[in-house]
């Protein structure tokens, strides 16, 4: 395990095994076996580019070998602040190949956060945008770049201005180099242990110095193939992330990563509004997508209009936030499609609705956890189990939760329990029949995240 994370103890992780929970292959190897099972088939759309399987794993193999060529090396720690286009997909699989280690930080956050974080990692490199909407993200990483010795590369989607023979050096010595043009013959296969970190996300933490979230190879494998299962996702199925790509609700829940892992197709538009969205939703016949209320109802009260045929969609997983009951009631019949609420935490547990549950659960309440093995308390501020049917402070512990944020030493001695439960920042109860009701947070508590929904 990488120093600053902590790993989960061996007879658990054996447990995890014996189950079937985990199985021991890295997300680039599955993406390999995906690719020759489902050659041929599409696997990623954006803005009118399409790439087949084995067209995408051909290109993450090039570019896992083009980024090491340009410096990158195992165990690096890479910032990827990317907007929802396939280059994304493409670089969080070729640094996963490379032996990198991605650090998935939202598009909007700017030099505090990502200055921040390329202090905490001790990054060697950032992927980003040269310009996107306004804000020029190249410009933020030279600068970045000089109070960080160890940044010493960028690669952006667009050339900055005055990059020469492929690259350009900012002042403090940081080469620059447009992504597009990273490209090498494939490298030799690596092995991995699937029980290392695959990459980090960033906790749910609504201020901004979020924690680092270090997820396996086997855990988020789990994670996106069960959550797979629960959506009834397969080789027909089409899904559209309309939200950022680098949220663990659009990457993994069962998103990018779980559509991959059954043959779907995954469809990326950089814009969630309803004139991109509907009209991706109709062109590329949607099957499945993941919204938060607000942009729900955008869709909704666009709908009326009838520009799109929007019949091919079948299910809209909804979280981030609190699902209004008169949106709950007004989207399966305005779209013809069933709803599932989601409720996720980056730090791993996941509770999803089921699609037989009755339209009662649906609306009220958040779901069940995804895993058998993943075990829930609600407690009291002084950490006693509450009754069923009582608000408390959620707490978590199973095969995709982890055990400590990344060399967060104070934060995880308060966020975690001595046995292992994630202390979260909600506030929920349990139903008699083990449904989880998310109804607020508690008071913000240092090391312990402000978390929404998903």
């Amino acid at each position: 395990m990488l120093d600053g994370c902590t790993s989960r103890p061996p007879e658990t992780i054996g447990r995890y095994y014996d189950h079937g929970y985990y199985r021991g292959a890295a997300l680039p190897q599955l993406l390999a076996e995906h690719a020759r099972t489902h050659a041929t088939r599409t696997a990623l759309v954006h803005d009118g580019r399409r790439l087949t399987y084995r067209e995408l794993n051909r290109r993450v193999d090039r570019v896992a070998a083009g980024l090491a060529l340009r410096g990158v090396r195992p165990g690096d720690r890479v910032i990827v602040q990317l907007p929802n286009v396939a280059e994304f997909v493409i670089t969080v699989y070729a640094l996963m190949r490379a032996g990198a280690l991605p650090m998935l930080a939202p598009i909007s956050h700017h030099a505090d956060v990502i200055g921040r974080l390329a202090h905490l990692t001790e990054a060697a490199a950032y992927i980003g945008p040269s310009l996107h909407r306004g804000f020029d993200h190249a410009k933020m990483a030279a600068e970045i770049s000089d109070g960080h010795p160890r940044l010493r590369r960028a690669f952006t989607l667009d050339g900055p201005e005055g990059a020469r023979g492929g690259f350009s050096t900012a002042p403090s010595g940081c080469l620059f180099f447009p992504l597009r043009s990273v490209d090498a013959p494939r490298d030799p296969d690596r092995t991995y242990d699937p029980n290392d970190v695959a990459f980090f996300l960033l906790s749910g933490d609504s201020t901004s110095a979020p924690e680092l979230v270090p997820r396996t190879h086997n855990d988020y494998a789990y994670q996106a193939r069960a959550a797979a299962e629960l959506t009834g996702l397969g080789p027909e199925d089409v899904y559209l992330a309309a939200l950022p790509a680098e949220s663990d609700f659009a990457f993994g829940c069962p998103g990018v990563v779980g559509t991959l892992a059954t043959g779907g197709t995954v469809v990326l538009i950089d814009n969630p509004g309803p004139d991109e969205a509907l009209r991706a939703i109709e062109t590329e016949k949607v099957t499945v997508t993941s919204l938060v209320p607000a942009v729900a109802q955008e869709w909704l009260d666009a709908l009326p209009d009838g520009r799109y045929d929007v019949s091919s969609l079948r299910l809209i997983q909804l979280g981030g936030a609190p699902l209004p009951p008169g949106l709950a009631a007004s989207l399966p019949s305005a779209f013809d499609c069933r709803l599932q609420q989601v409720f996720g935490l980056a730090e791993g547990l996941l509770c999803l609705t089921r699609l037989t549950d009755s339209d009662e659960v649906i609306r009220h309440t958040q779901g069940r956890p995804l895993s058998p093995a993943d075990e829930i308390r609600i407690t009291d501020p002084e950490g006693t189990d509450v009754p069923a049917g009582t608000p408390g402070r959620l707490c978590a512990r199973g095969p995709c939760t982890l055990r400590g944020y990344y060399k967060a030493s104070d934060q995880n001695a308060r966020a975690f329990t001595a046995d292992g439960f994630y202390r979260s920042g909600a506030v929920a109860r349990l139903t008699e029949e083990g449904n989880l009701v998310v109804e607020g947070r508690t008071e913000a508590v240092p090391g312990v995240p402000d978390i929404p929904h998903a």
